[in-house]
């Protein structure tokens, strides 16, 4: 089994965003040693807890900074961009670093309503659109336009024979089946939807229409985890989360909280109530449960590969979650 990491730059309380950055590049490193597959990097606007607002300029220092893994976005919010804009971007980053470049596309804001409409000077273009830009971005990738666009005679430079991988992501049907029928590789947010992702990633490979990009379907599963030495460990590192996720609720934009802050809050029973549903899109333990559940997902999803996103209320043990699975997977020795 694959195993990748989605990273959405988390900035912890008492920290700047540009460490939140800087981990970033540092666990970029170490996930490149320890036998990760993919690495990729999250778009968010005038978020307080994340770091990346152009994960397409961040990829090219991971790339840089690593030599083996693959690096990509999780995703880029094309209906915020130009589709030919976006297939430069990343038949640059191809050029530069051949073989490793990942282009995953999502349609959400990232942000607020406001924060959305200031990104298109007053204006939400919104999805509308998508499945044409997607459409668009792909021919403009792969210089296959038919001869009737009216942009077929643009040429996305650097041009050459190779191309980066395209997925197409999210947390309900939409994306699924608009992958099914573009022919592209999908991957499914169960860290953001817990419920009925496995009939959404069944149908996207029963509806599968071959395309020159996928010969077949290949689906990818987006999980929450915290990993620690023990269950009990891992029980109170989830707390942080936990309190982050009520903050959301909340709609209180501030940095994720501390290990020592979220310990401290004392919670309502309706907030616990709050909590225990949240807990649904998280995965928690000793490395061999954690293992083990992680697998039942991919076999319940049929799922080829599974990315995690690990937050933790610091760095060090988020880093720790991170060693613990490849090492519950033998990642590093698979990659040899």
């Amino acid at each position: 089994m694959r195993l990748s990491i989605l990273d959405q730059s988390p900035v912890i309380r008492g920290h700047a965003p540009a460490q939140a950055v800087a981990e970033t590049v540092r666990l970029a490193q170490a996930a490149d040693r320890m036998g990760f597959h993919r690495y990729w990097l999250a778009e968010h606007h005038a978020v307080a807890a994340l770091a990346d607002p152009c994960p397409e300029i961040l990829a090219t220092r991971i790339a840089a900074a690593t030599s083996r893994i693959r690096v990509g976005t999780g995703g880029v919010l094309l209906p915020y961009y130009s589709p030919l804009k976006v297939a430069e971007q990343f038949r640059m980053l191809e050029a530069l670093f051949p073989g490793r470049i990942d282009l995953g596309i999502g349609r959400a804001p990232g942000g607020d309503r406001m924060t959305a409409l200031a990104m298109g000077q007053g204006q939400y273009q919104g999805a509308e659109n998508f499945p044409e830009q997607v459409q668009f971005l792909v021919g403009f990738l792969d210089d296959a336009l038919v001869p009737e666009h009216p942009f077929a005679q643009v040429k996305a430079q650097p041009a050459g024979p190779d191309s980066p991988e395209v997925w197409l992501l999210g947390s309900s049907d939409y994306s699924g089946a608009l992958a099914a029928e573009l022919g592209l590789r999908f991957s499914f947010a169960n860290f953001i939807s817990a419920d009925g992702g496995d009939v959404v990633m069944r149908e996207y490979r029963r509806q599968f229409q071959t395309s020159d990009r996928e010969p077949a379907p290949y689906s990818m599963l987006a999980v929450f985890v915290i990993c620690a030495p023990t269950d009990g460990e891992a029980e109170r590192r989830a707390a942080a989360v936990d309190l982050r996720r009520l903050n959301m609720d909340y709609g209180v934009n501030e940095p994720v909280p501390t290990q020592a802050e979220a310990e401290a809050r004392q919670y309502s029973a309706a907030e616990r109530a709050r909590i225990a549903h949240h807990r649904r899109r998280l995965v928690h333990g000793s490395p061999a449960r954690v293992r083990e559940r992680l697998l039942e997902l991919a076999a319940q999803n049929e799922a080829d590969e599974l990315i995690v996103i690990t937050i933790t209320g610091d760095y060090a043990t988020r880093l720790e979650s991170y060693a613990l699975l490849a090492d519950a997977f033998g990642l590093a020795a698979a990659a040899a």
